[in-house]
């Protein structure tokens, strides 16, 4: 059984147990109010990325991350991948749980952190590699989408605006490629190298 299927399987089980359950809910989502300055509370910090709103966002972050672990398992072993998701996670929770560790109000959850990181990971070893979104018809090159992505992700998080942590999708990103770059022996050569030499395959 791979790595990326065993995470998979266990936030399906335990994003649906929270479904039903308030109280394990409440306990794993990240709530930064009650982690300032209570060091045992920091385990959300991991614990929320392994529950989700509602089913479409645990089904969008669990086909997502199943696409990325099969790539990545091209470039990095399996335990480098679950390091990478896990610190990832973590990682993507940081900012915001700095930012509003005094807002008794904000909550926030979803294993998009982790899944950004291993979005990263792979645009850093394939930058010329196609990605489809959603239904258009052709291949973005993983580059441009990244950037993109960046720039949005990014834009969003300052507007504030909405119920999705922007935040957490950026930096998630963001350590993906740092991520990349210390496993990587060339220290960014091939990366350099390969934008050197585009290779678009739109279809």
């Amino acid at each position: 059984m791979s790595y990326t299927l065993i995470i998979l399987a266990i936030t399906v089980l335990i994003s649906l147990a929270a479904f039903n359950n308030d109280t394990l809910y409440n306990k794993l989502i990240l709530w930064p109010r009650a982690m300032d300055g209570n060091p045992a509370e920091y385990y959300r910090l991991l614990s929320s990325g392994f529950i989700h709103a509602d089913m479409n966002h645990l089904i969008f972050n669990m086909i997502t991350l199943w696409f990325c672990g099969s790539s990545v398992a091209y470039h990095i072993t399996g335990v480098q991948f679950v390091v990478l998701y896990l610190t990832g996670i973590i990682v993507a929770s940081l900012p915001s749980f700095l930012k509003n560790r005094h807002n008794s109000y904000y909550r926030s959850l979803g294993a998009s952190g982790g899944v950004a990181s291993a979005l990263f990971l792979i645009i850093y070893f394939e930058p010329w590699g196609g990605l489809q979104v959603f239904f258009i018809p052709i291949n973005i090159p993983c580059i441009i989408f990244g950037g993109l992505y960046l720039w949005y992700e990014a834009y969003m998080g300052k507007k504030g605006a909405g119920n999705i942590n922007h935040d957490a999708h950026f930096w998630g990103a963001v350590y993906g490629l740092l991520f990349a770059v210390l496993i990587d022996p060339s220290h960014g050569l091939n990366f350099i190298d390969a934008m050197m030499h585009p290779s678009i395959h739109l279809f």
